[in-house]
């Protein structure tokens, strides 16, 4: 980020304003200090270069549904630190919302400099369309992603919807920052050319067996699992940098895949352990903690699928599996760090 900031801030100058978007920023407690980060680490930049510090744009967007209010609340608290650790205050950082869909315009024509998202690119803005036939029936029976039993087509649907996706997102933010703009991303990915290997699709193959498992008892029907996909996609490096070239108007200076624990922050995973349980963490195993994550994420999209009151079971079961899943294997997640500039060739968009 040390870099991106510096060279958005050169970008601005002259300017006396500098226009900063965090896309995807959700409600929690983390929103905010990303914010502080990137604000302190311009605050940094502007100190070593011996210039004086452009007044702060700062947008958070995400989707209408997100909890704006508890960020705007946590506002003044924010505002009282922010001025102590560096003497910026509300005079010299403005922050405001912006709901709506990051896949198309969010901002005015070249009003950005620095735009940030984590987390966020890996969702897509819909089921991809394709996923059963004329006739009705489901091509990824059993399934909610995709898996070692899906067909070619239902890859296929899956990668066309993230290359339209990916492309609107490029196109969009293309018309909004200023030419040399600085963009960094970063999203969940996989480092397999196959898009059902393992590592990739593993937390989706395990909530698919639980469901099925439920099924199997009479809990759910089964008909419901078959038509349910999550719109998710975890591009490898090669499929991003494919559209960011065609898309035109941005310029790769660092595109990279990092291996990351499944279940970072937890205790040790060491084979000979007998004990698999998380310490200082409500004494939940280390599948349970990741089960409970992955609810806090997934769990609004499965309830209107089936039903609120199967919640509880369906993460217990999957708790089981993915403890069972770490017992035989040290489970990683590969976490894509995009970094574009603008270019100054396609800057009519």
């Amino acid at each position: 980020m040390d870099e991106a900031v510096a060279d958005a801030l050169c970008k601005t100058l002259p300017a006396q304003t500098m226009g900063i978007a965090d896309l995807g920023c959700s409600s929690g407690p983390n929103t905010l200090m990303v914010v502080s980060e990137m604000v302190s680490k311009i605050y940094d930049a502007c100190s070593q270069m011996g210039i004086s510090l452009p007044e702060l744009r700062v947008s958070l967007n995400d989707l209408p549904g997100n909890d704006f209010n508890y960020i705007f609340m946590s506002l003044p608290e924010f505002y009282c630190n922010l001025e102590k650790e560096t003497g910026v205050g509300l005079d010299g950082c403005f922050i405001s919302g912006v709901a709506g869909s990051f896949y198309g315009r969010l901002f005015p024509r070249n009003s950005l400099h620095l735009v940030y998202s984590s987390s966020s690119l890996h969702w897509l803005s819909q089921v991809p369309p394709g996923l059963c036939t004329k006739a009705g029936k489901h091509l990824n029976k059993g399934k909610i992603y995709i898996s070692k039993t899906s067909p070619p087509s239902v890859v296929k649907a899956y990668l066309s919807q993230f290359q339209k996706d990916f492309f609107a997102f490029l196109r969009s933010r293309a018309a909004e920052m200023v030419a040399g703009g600085r963009m960094l991303l970063s999203f969940m990915g996989r480092s397999s050319p196959d898009a059902a290997a393992e590592v990739g699709t593993h937390q989706w193959e395990l909530l698919a067996q639980a469901l099925m498992s439920m099924a199997l008892e009479g809990l759910i029907q089964e008909e419901k699992i078959d038509s349910f996909n999550a719109p998710y996609y975890a591009p490898s490096a090669e499929e991003v940098a494919n559209i960011v070239e065609e898309e035109g108007s941005f310029i790769i200076n660092h595109l990279q895949g990092f291996e990351i624990d499944w279940d970072e922050g937890s205790t040790s995973s060491d084979n000979d352990k007998d004990d698999n349980v998380v310490n200082g963490l409500e004494n939940l195993s280390r599948g349970g903690q990741v089960a409970k994550t992955v609810r806090a994420v997934v769990e609004t999209m499965l309830e209107s699928q089936f039903g609120r009151d199967m919640m509880d079971e369906l993460f217990r079961r999957y708790a089981e599996l993915v403890d069972r899943y770490f017992s035989k294997t040290r489970a990683k997640h590969i976490n894509l760090v995009l970094s574009v500039s603008r270019n100054t060739i396609n800057s009519c968009y």
